[in-house]
């Protein structure tokens, strides 16, 4: 394991720099995933909720804030602009009165199906030229950055803009 720093602060450039790198790829990758998704009327923000519903891996606000690694607030502000575009709707519990429950609507679970087929045309678009091992490799050294992330600094790991 490679001990030695590998930026000098004395050289280290933005423009030649890991950060500005991924930064301006994710950037890059947004753009281009808006644009695909602007026949749906979703942005690339507010697929991961349609999505985090579709799945089951979240029913309730608190669950996808926690998931996504949102603010309530922001949560709460991205819920109001899905609702009112008509891809979720929001419920009280039978159960708890207290607790709000999320459900993808007709046009939500659309969108969700169509997620899929338009996610991997971005992505294809954005690696031409790249080989499957190319992309491996590229996948495997960012999953070793995101595992240098101690336990406890990683509570903001997802950006908490709104969409």
């Amino acid at each position: 394991m490679n001990s030695e720093p590998l930026y000098d602060p004395a050289t280290i450039q933005l423009e030649s720099s890991l950060g500005y790198y991924l930064s301006k790829a994710r950037n890059v990758l947004v753009a281009r995933t808006d644009v695909a998704l602007k026949p749906l009327d979703l942005t690339s923000r507010q697929i991961g909720v349609v999505l985090m519903l579709a799945s089951g891996r979240a029913r309730t606000p608190q669950e996808l804030s926690r998931e996504m690694s949102y603010d309530s607030g922001s949560m709460t502000r991205m819920l109001d602009r899905l609702e009112k575009k008509g891809f979720l709707s929001r419920t009280r519990s039978d159960a708890d009165r207290r607790i709000v429950e999320l459900s993808l609507t007709e046009r939500g679970r659309d969108a969700a199906a169509r997620l899929p087929q338009i996610g991997a045309a971005v992505l294809n678009e954005q690696l031409q030229g790249f080989t499957r091992a190319e992309l491996d490799t590229l996948t495997g050294l960012l999953a070793r950055i995101i595992g240098n992330t101690p336990a406890d600094e990683c509570g903001g790991c997802a950006d908490d803009e709104d969409d």
